[in-house]
């Protein structure tokens, strides 16, 4: 893959609902485009140190769309990569305009 290929020049962000196949299909295109591929709901629990249900249940989910905003607009300073959001972060007008700009 030629690395002055546009699609490579910043990250690809794949939105849908909750198991449409965004981390099915983001794992294929971030191979075929020789790119990293993060599915923010494991970055999430990774920063969180618990599960997403555990986040739910003991902070609620205004935490937990807090928190994902916060990764998802970490990730999307980073290097390009493909990036599958949770099933709900589309909704969240703040993460909608990270992802938009």
């Amino acid at each position: 893959m030629d690395p002055s290929d546009p699609l490579r020049a910043r990250t690809i962000t794949l939105v849908g609902l909750m198991g449409s196949g965004k981390s099915s299909v983001g794992k294929r295109l971030a191979q075929a485009l020789d790119l990293p591929f993060r599915d923010a709901d494991e970055e999430v629990e990774k920063a969180a140190g618990r599960s997403i249900p555990e986040i739910f249940e003991q902070l609620g989910e205004p935490a937990f769309r807090d928190g994902e905003r916060r990764v998802i607009a970490r990730l999307l300073e980073g290097p390009p990569i493909v990036l599958a959001t949770g099933g709900g972060a589309f909704m969240n007008a703040e993460t909608r305009d990270l992802i938009k700009a």
